[in-house]
């Protein structure tokens, strides 16, 4: 009787080494996925954000806010300024004093400074206020009473600290990189994740997904279209569509102009 009950530890201890090791290979093989996904996500994350414009330029347009059964068009502007340091894109949007999104203390101007390997930096205002420092609640603020939050213009989730590509497919006839951004702390009223989109080719976000802080998808931005302009190709148009309210912002640019 005691051989059977040593074969039979023996046996389970054999089981238990095998499933350890197992358990541990499947673990490590996890561990170096999760690795290799966030180096490529560090990678791909620090070649956008090395992009800079290849000159000053302005772009004029409208804003056209879709919410609750009505239409709001407001002219904005887009200037785009290159440094010898870092590079600026300043929003503008034409907003009468009194109006609705001026009273809700939207944010009307807005200057972004892109620098190599540091936070972007923003400044902020109201209709007929002095511009201030942005800070980390106006990274939530709605521009100009639209579904484009301040962090959004300035594409703050490239710069969480973590960043993985998730996968790789074909997305809106494009090759992409899927690239999954993951915010550590979110407050309530920000992103706990941003998935999207990259074109392998020119690094353009073709399609993202937000998601709120409970983990529920927040909003969908894609770029509209393209037109070619004196030889290259920009962008003509940009949608932002909350999809918990129905409403739909979208940026419409005069590329002849």
């Amino acid at each position: 009787m005691i051989r059977p009950r040593l074969r039979l530890r023996s046996l389970s201890a054999l089981a238990l080494v095998s499933i350890f090791v197992f358990t541990f290979s499947a673990a490590a093989e996890t561990t170096n996925a999760w690795s290799d996904a966030e180096a490529q996500g560090r990678a791909l994350v620090q070649k956008i954000l090395e992009q800079r414009p290849s000159g000053n330029y302005t772009n004029t347009g409208a804003l056209t806010i879709r919410a609750n059964g009505s239409r709001t068009a407001i002219p904005v502007q887009i200037e785009t300024i290159v440094t010898d340091s870092n590079w600026q894109a300043a929003y503008s949007a034409k907003v009468s004093p009194g109006a609705k999104v001026d009273a809700a203390g939207d944010c009307t101007s807005l200057r972004i400074t892109h620098c190599d390997n540091l936070p972007n930096a923003y400044a902020v205002a109201r209709v007929n206020s002095p511009v201030r420092v942005g800070g980390p609640d106006d990274l939530v603020r709605p521009f100009a009473g639209s579904d484009y939050w301040v962090g959004d213009l300035g594409l703050e989730f490239f710069h969480w600290p973590q960043q993985r590509v998730i996968k790789k497919e074909f997305h809106r006839q494009c090759a992409c990189m899927v690239l999954e951004s993951t915010n550590p702390n979110p407050a309530a009223n920000s992103y706990s994740r941003v998935v999207a989109w990259v074109d392998e080719d020119s690094l353009g976000i073709v399609d993202a997904n937000a998601y709120d802080a409970s983990g529920k998808k927040l909003k969908n931005f894609y770029p509209k279209s393209l037109e070619k302009v004196n030889g290259q190709y920009q962008l003509e148009s940009m949608v932002m569509e909350n999809l918990q309210t129905g409403s739909k912002s979208v940026f419409e640019f005069d590329l002849h102009k």
